[in-house]
């Protein structure tokens, strides 16, 4: 009798356990696949947020000056820390990679696509692709100037006109491809297709980044940075959109 009694505790306990996991997997269930999207992407963006605010602590600490130095001359000739290794046409072409990230191209192409959006009658996305770079801008200017880090000390290969941390080209780069490439992948085509779309994206944000540090006038740290707060942003917007896509607040993507 005593062991029916304590089994039967068991049972009432492990029940007790196990009925708001129930719970959470059949809520779970009735989610679609906007909300699970939405749900990863805001995780995903928590991540990246904790992530730059690491950065940041160890940059405002000075903890990641050395490793910064050493990378930056490492990107230099040793007895003329004022010349870039590589021949000059490398030198011109991380010049024309950075200006991928500069708000010249960044505007040009944000345009070109909030006017596309607008013609094929998609004007909640155009939102969107407004609200995710002007957001961008604002977020980058406002940290900038928040933690005021100066440039690295070295002769620069572009000039500059901002404080270091974290990288406006890197950020903006990675808001507007990374959103560019999500609305893509929104289009309904091959999984192949969607993974193209993903990885130019990525890609593109990752030169720009190298560019930057490349060119030195960027720590590393604050290329790491810049791309850490830029995805966050990029996917908050997202998954915003996404949510109110469930709920019929916004139009579905154009299908091919």
């Amino acid at each position: 009798m005593e062991l029916m009694r304590t089994v039967g505790a068991r049972k009432k306990i492990l029940n007790r356990i196990a009925h708001p996991v129930r719970l959470a997997a059949l809520r779970l269930a009735k989610l679609g696949v906007h909300e699970v999207g939405a749900l990863i992407a805001v995780f995903l963006c928590a991540g990246l947020i904790l992530a730059f605010g690491a950065i940041a602590e160890e940059v405002v600490e000075g903890d990641t000056h050395q490793l910064d130095m050493a990378v930056l001359m490492a990107l230099r000739m040793p007895n003329n820390p004022a010349e870039l290794i590589g021949p000059p046409w490398f030198e011109e072409m991380m010049r024309d990679l950075t200006a991928l990230g500069s708000y010249a191209f960044i505007l040009i192409v944000s345009v070109t696509t909030i006017g596309y959006l607008v013609l094929v009658r998609k004007p909640g996305l155009a939102v969107l692709m407004v609200a995710s770079v002007v957001g961008g801008m604002l977020i980058s200017n406002v940290l900038k100037t928040g933690f005021d880090r100066p440039r690295p000390g070295l002769s620069h290969a572009a000039q500059v006109f901002t404080p270091s941390f974290p990288s406006g080209h890197a950020m903006l780069s990675a808001v507007t491809f990374l959103t560019l490439g999500a609305l893509l992948t929104r289009v309904n085509i091959g999984w192949r297709l969607k993974l193209y779309f993903l990885a130019v994206a990525v890609l593109l944000t990752i030169l720009v980044g190298i560019s930057r540090v490349y060119l030195g006038v960027h720590y590393p740290s604050d290329v790491i940075a810049g791309w850490c707060v830029g995805s966050a942003w990029a996917l908050l917007c997202w998954a915003a959109t996404l949510w109110l896509q469930a709920r019929g607040k916004i139009e579905q993507p154009t299908t091919a």
